[in-house]
């Protein structure tokens, strides 16, 4: 008899504890809530922008050159203006047929799909797998070719030392022995030696 007076005891007690327990979480809920931090309504003048302006998010472009280059194009945004694509945060990633990879970001861009090409404005940074960092006001790629050249001078980090040069025109020969880098118009080495 012992025993089940004990176990009637127990359910009594946990009848009473566990609806107060649930209770006190309940309320630990709404004592601890906060109110909502971002305003709730709806942006209508952003919405009413998007709507009169289309653009793409996250667009991305991929294609094989005639050089056998493999070229992958994205973007943040892109705002489409007749055949030519207005790109916001725009990056590049060159495959050559020889295994040269060429990553290439800049701010700006545009992409042009009747002549197949696409140029990058503002400070462009381009990074090749054989140990080149390049800067430049801009870059441009025929999409057709895999020909890649900048529009202005640039600053070179490469793996024998630095150089400057008026111009970075990168394409693949007809004999089709790989990629080719040429520096033109004005180039100035500063060769570091290698311990």
């Amino acid at each position: 008899m012992f025993g089940d007076e004990s176990y009637s005891q127990f359910v009594g007690f946990l009848k009473v504890t566990l609806p107060l327990a649930a209770l006190a979480l309940m309320s630990t809920v709404f004592l601890f809530a906060r109110a909502p931090t971002q305003d709730s309504t709806i942006p209508y003048a952003e919405i009413e922008e998007i709507a009169r302006e289309p653009r793409l998010s996250g667009p991305q472009l991929s294609g094989v050159a005639d050089d056998g280059s493999i070229i992958n194009l994205a973007a943040r945004t892109a705002k489409p203006q007749g055949d030519i694509l207005s790109v916001e945060a725009m990056t590049a990633n060159i495959q050559s047929a020889d295994g040269t990879i060429i990553d290439i970001r800049a701010g700006m861009g545009e992409i042009d799909n009747t002549n197949n090409t696409a140029r990058l404005t503002g400070l462009a940074h381009l990074e090749t797998s054989n140990g080149y960092e390049m800067e430049t006001a801009g870059i441009s790629a025929d999409l057709t070719t895999g020909r890649i050249f900048s529009d202005g001078a640039l600053e070179v980090q490469a793996p024998f030392g630095s150089l400057t040069a008026g111009q970075l025109v990168i394409e693949t020969p007809d004999a089709g022995t790989g990629q080719v880098m040429l520096f033109q118009n004005g180039v100035r080495l500063v060769y570091t030696p290698q311990p």
